[in-house]
């Protein structure tokens, strides 16, 4: 009989014990876990590489340059919806006014230098440094996305920035988005979480119940996020499932929904450990390490 190491025995037991129910985790979640400033850190090598990575730039123009050549198409097809039938896309008509739905943190605002000041302090996120950082209103536009913005404008197309930035947030993110260049055509295209949806109850900080209600007023043209929860609701925040549901609608990728690089946060972090993020960072660490494959 193979001899399971007692690191798995413990961390799984402790992983059941303090698993979410909550289908995608993001940064926000974990208390802040005090760390040496200039020791080890989980987003050392995330972050430099989203500030100083020519490759970071490159993928990310590429995948607005990408959606901004296709928006003809879209505009051009009646039928063409970016919603899953559940979420609205079963009844998206032409007589719609046209709108791309995007995401806002590490899609179209790049929030690199907060991130920064985590690994500077060796902290990690927590509530208030992070609505200070909001109130700011320093965020830089993620490359490509102010071009692209502007010529759907252009064509007629309202942009509908679904954030899970909180409905709170809404003047200071405007504000935001307005001075680096984005067309925000009134406050209504800002869906913070938090925003009330008749008729639909929103579960935790998916985004479903805010892409109905665009799907109310708007023919939806693409979508563009950084998380695969930008894009549809996930009931079961794991690796497998994830797989599962990129396997299945992959062929919107490119086309209707299109993806930002984002290695800093995410539910597929959550996904490697159970989504405990009440764990210990050690065990969260050592849980990620385990999920690591050394071949395939």
């Amino acid at each position: 009989m193979s001899r399971i190491p007692a690191f798995t025995l413990l961390a799984g037991a402790m992983l059941s014990l303090a698993a979410c129910t909550t289908a995608d985790r993001l940064h926000r979640e974990p208390a802040p876990v005090a760390m040496a400033a200039h020791g080890a850190h989980d987003n050392l090598n995330a972050v430099l590489w989203v500030q100083r990575s020519q490759e970071y730039r490159a993928s990310a123009l590429q995948t607005w340059k990408s959606a901004g050549e296709h928006l003809d198409r879209a505009l051009a097809d009646p039928d063409w919806t970016a919603l899953l039938p559940d979420e609205g896309g079963n009844h998206q008509s032409a007589t719609l006014k046209p709108a791309v739905v995007v995401d806002v943190d590490e899609t179209v605002l790049d929030n690199s230098p907060y991130q920064a000041r985590l690994v500077r302090d060796g902290t990690s996120y927590n509530d208030a440094t992070w609505a200070a950082w909001v109130d700011e209103q320093q965020a830089q536009a993620v490359p490509g996305a102010v071009a692209f913005a502007q010529l759907a404008a252009a064509k007629g197309v309202t942009m509908i920035y679904i954030s899970n930035r909180t409905a709170a947030m809404k003047d200071a993110t405007v504000a935001n988005l307005r001075k680096v260049g984005f067309p925000v055509a009134d406050d209504s295209v800002y869906l913070g979480l938090g925003t009330p949806v008749p008729g639909c109850t929103e579960v935790g900080s998916e985004k479903g119940c805010r892409r109905q209600l665009a799907a109310r007023q708007y023919r939806v043209l693409m979508q563009v996020g950084d998380q695969f929860t930008d894009f549809l609701q996930i009931e079961d925040n794991t690796l497998a499932n994830r797989d599962a549901l990129l396997d299945k609608h992959q062929d919107w990728i490119g086309s209707r929904w299109w993806i930002l690089p984002n290695p800093t946060y995410g539910g597929w972090e959550g996904a490697s450990f159970n989504n405990a993020w009440s764990l210990p960072a050690d065990l969260r660490n050592g849980a990620k390490r385990e999920a690591l494959e050394l071949a395939r």
